[in-house]
């Protein structure tokens, strides 16, 4: 369930900023989209599982929602971290 999550998580995150790209909207647009897609409704996966189904199929939501905190903060941080170095970058670019 871990890995299918992690897979399922990774693919959002790439198809939301893949498609940002692709139909040309800013930096900071593609990486909202990205987002967006990447951690999209585990609460209400969870929910309706354990509504509408047994309680073990509420499973894959629940990992969903810990594991999209986790990979939220370390995409979060990775973009930050792409943005220092570019703005280093301009900034030694600039002195010289």
């Amino acid at each position: 369930v871990l890995i299918a999550v992690i897979i399922h998580n990774g693919l959002g995150y790439a198809l939301g900023y893949l498609t940002g790209k692709f139909t040309r909207q800013p930096e900071p647009v593609a990486r909202t989209m990205a987002i967006e897609i990447g951690m999209q409704n585990s609460g209400m996966a969870t929910t309706l599982a354990s509504t509408y189904f047994s309680p073990l199929s509420a499973l894959p939501g629940a990992v969903f929602s810990v594991w999209h905190n986790l990979s939220g903060a370390v995409v979060a941080a990775i973009c930050r971290y792409v943005d220092g170095r570019a703005a280093n970058a301009e900034q030694t670019g600039e002195a010289k």
